[in-house]
């Protein structure tokens, strides 16, 4: 009986080897090489959003007689907003507010004028011009650019991805091939950043002046607004293995 758990344990000790062999090659990574892409594109915004404000006003404001109320100054945005083939849905009211026009500094109040905020997309910032020309011009109180986008910014997003991993595929291979060595398959893939870089229409001309002035469309003078492009980058990081 001795000799043969004997046997056992000798047949035992001399598979152990072989068995810690093969695990211990099992976890030897294979060679990979880690990169990092990179990509960028720009693009010209063709969905920028205003800011405009109306608000009411008396036609003579020293008797405070004959005011312009805000709903007259809305259908004559709304009107505008149409004549110029746009949707409704182009228009939104952001906010309301209102103040105190006072006739004589040390007396009350004489009466509450109302205010309304709205948010106005365009494709182009010189459709503004033909819109706001179209409402009484005193009605303006500002109009401004709130932020500008791209109706194909999810699209634009994935093909500079697509390039950033591209590019980080290139760099591997030849980084690899300098060391006479083949790249392999694709092992990991991850990314590393994002940067949507959406600036703010730059105004080369104070022109916001001219278009609330204007009293017909064909006052309005040529838009003096220049913007510039939207700005998208990745930057991806892949690893591959080494043949």
């Amino acid at each position: 009986m001795k000799k043969i758990i004997l046997s056992s344990l000798l047949a035992a000790c001399a598979l152990f080897p072989a068995f810690s062999q093969v695990k211990y090659e099992q976890q030897i990574p294979s060679p990979r090489i880690e990169v990092a892409g990179f990509a960028e594109m720009e693009v010209v915004p063709d969905e920028i959003y205003f800011n405009v404000s109306l608000r009411e006003y008396f036609e003579d404001e020293k008797s405070q007689k004959n005011k312009v109320v805000i709903s007259t100054l809305e259908k004559q945005l709304v009107k505008a907003l149409t004549d110029a083939g746009l949707p409704k849905e182009a228009l939104s009211v952001s906010g309301l507010g209102g103040y105190q026009e006072y006739t004589d500094k040390k007396k009350k109040p004489a009466t509450f004028l109302e205010s309304k905020q709205y948010e106005l997309k365009v494709s182009s910032p010189d459709k503004l011009d033909g819109i706001l020309s179209k409402v009484e011009s005193r009605g303006v109180q500002y109009a401004n650019v709130a932020r500008v986008d791209h109706s194909k910014r999810e699209e634009f997003k994935k093909q500079v991805k697509i390039d950033a991993l591209k590019a980080a595929k290139v760099k591997a291979d030849y980084l690899v091939a300098s060391l006479d060595q083949k790249l392999g398959k694709v092992l990991e893939i991850k990314e590393l950043d994002e940067n949507l870089y959406f600036p703010q229409p730059m105004f080369a001309k104070a022109n916001m002046r001219t278009m609330a002035q204007a009293e017909s469309a064909d006052a309005v003078a040529e838009s003096d607004i220049s913007y510039q492009k939207i700005k998208i980058s990745y930057r991806m990081q892949a690893a591959f293995e080494i043949k």
